[in-house]
């Protein structure tokens, strides 16, 4: 097959690879001088929307409504887009070998494509239970969302098991937002995981039992300190019940895993210098090969304002970390300098009629305030985190747009903390006055 050859290529067609292409655009990218390849069929979408609106039953999200840059408040990227800007989008093409010393990537079907500059926007794969060798985990209607095409396979599992019985695996992000709207499809679900409480990542046990209690109060009922050890299946090969570790068997149409991700790095193994399971980068996404970058969940990146070096998945720095790496590669090439990328961590999540948001750090003492009364009808509450007398981090459940501002620019200045109890009596009224 002839070779192909770009000047860029972006590796990776998700969040990443779409707002890479846009700034790209912004910076004056020719006609003819880049290419996406992704080995998903669709242009690149907000991933997020996956476990949110596009299971609802009623007004569900749908392509091309949420292709990038849309939930960033930008224009929406349809394919024709990257046509217009001459924009080479390579679908349904899977990379299976990278060769960063010859600048050559070669496809699943044995085509080569030449690049002058990389961007590695491959992003991450979900773990899935038969990794670890879980019995009948092979089962059908066990299903991961990490793609537009298994939100399509759940979907159609939903209307097929209308009113059914569901077991979602996991108790972080995946888990909390898919056993919402799991119930919104009217499915009984039963939510297990190994911790003493949900998103124990993030969460703090007393934000965790705000979030439990109201969903058990919406019909989701909780299992925690148990992991599912096996399944087992009809004869036509679907699950029919999830078996725990610690002997209970619960009856199951549908399972849904959130476990965990990992970096799709593979590719490059060897090639590029690594740490913290990512791809080492500098401030402007630069890996330890020339020419090469690495955005996104892939990236390991120096965290400025904490002076160490992180990987972090989330949609919000898969964003600025593509326009970051973009704005670099044509400063560089023009003899220009950028700021070095200053990261404020920054996690969302929406599910049921609940919001929240979080910036910072989740390190130190905490302080909880306000109405984390599960029951209450009115409840928003929040919790700070404090480090060497400093405020780190801040978390604040159904605020305003106002408030979560407030909080953002608690976490980012970091004002000193005198009193602790003073904090919990002042509320988000601190963080409003900063």
């Amino acid at each position: 097959m002839a070779e192909k050859s770009f000047k860029y290529v972006i590796v990776g067609g998700g969040v990443a690879g779409g707002y890479a292409a846009r700034e790209f655009v912004k910076q004056g990218v020719k006609p003819g001088e880049l290419a996406i390849i992704s080995k998903e069929a669709v242009a690149p979408y907000e991933r997020p929307a996956l476990s949110k609106a596009y299971l609802f039953p009623e007004g569900a999200a749908r392509l091309p409504g949420f292709h990038v840059c849309v939930g960033s408040g930008g224009e929406r990227l349809l394919p024709e887009w990257y046509a217009d800007k001459g924009i080479s989008l390579i679908l349904s093409t899977e990379i299976v070998k990278a060769d960063l010393a010859s600048k050559i990537l070669v496809s699943a079907a044995g085509e080569s494509f030449k690049y002058q500059t990389l961007v590695i926007a491959t992003g991450s794969t979900v773990l899935k239970l038969s990794d670890f060798g879980v019995q009948g985990a092979d089962s059908k209607n066990i299903f991961y969302l990490r793609e537009i095409d298994d939100a399509d396979q759940l979907v159609e599992a939903l209307k097929a098991k209308k009113n059914g019985k569901a077991v979602v695996v996991g108790g972080g992000y995946i888990g909390l937002e898919l056993s919402a709207v799991l119930r919104l499809n009217n499915i009984e679900v039963n939510m297990v995981y190994p911790e003493p409480w949900c998103m124990p990542r993030l969460f703090t046990e007393g934000i965790a039992a705000f979030y439990e209690g109201y969903y058990q109060n919406k019909g989701v009922n909780i299992i925690k300190g148990t992991v599912a050890a096996g399944f087992d299946a009809h004869p036509n090969g679907e699950v029919k019940a999830v078996k725990l570790k610690d002997g209970r068997v619960l009856d199951a149409d549908i399972v849904v895993v959130g476990v965990g991700a990992r970096p799709l790095t593979t590719l490059f193994k060897g090639q590029v210098e690594e740490e913290k399971g990512g791809i080492k980068t500098d401030a402007f996404f630069k890996t330890s090969v020339p020419d090469v970058y690495a955005v996104g969940d892939v990236a390991t990146f120096p965290m400025k304002m904490y002076n160490d070096i992180r990987r972090v998945e989330h949609v919000d720095h898969s964003r600025k970390s593509a326009e970051q790496a973009v704005k670099a590669i044509f400063a560089s090439e023009q003899g220009k300098s950028i700021d070095e990328y200053d990261y404020l961590p920054y996690f969302y999540s929406r599910a049921f009629n609940l919001s929240w948001q979080f910036y910072g750090d989740n390190v130190g003492e905490t302080v909880l305030f306000g109405d984390a009364d599960s029951n209450s009808a009115t409840h928003k509450f929040g919790t700070y985190w404090i480090k060497d007398g400093k405020i780190v981090g801040a978390f604040l459940e159904s605020g305003s747009p106002e408030e979560n501002k407030a909080i953002a620019k608690v976490a980012k200045v970091q004002p000193v903390a005198s009193s602790l109890d003073q904090l919990a009596q002042e509320g988000i009224g601190f963080a409003s006055k900063i």
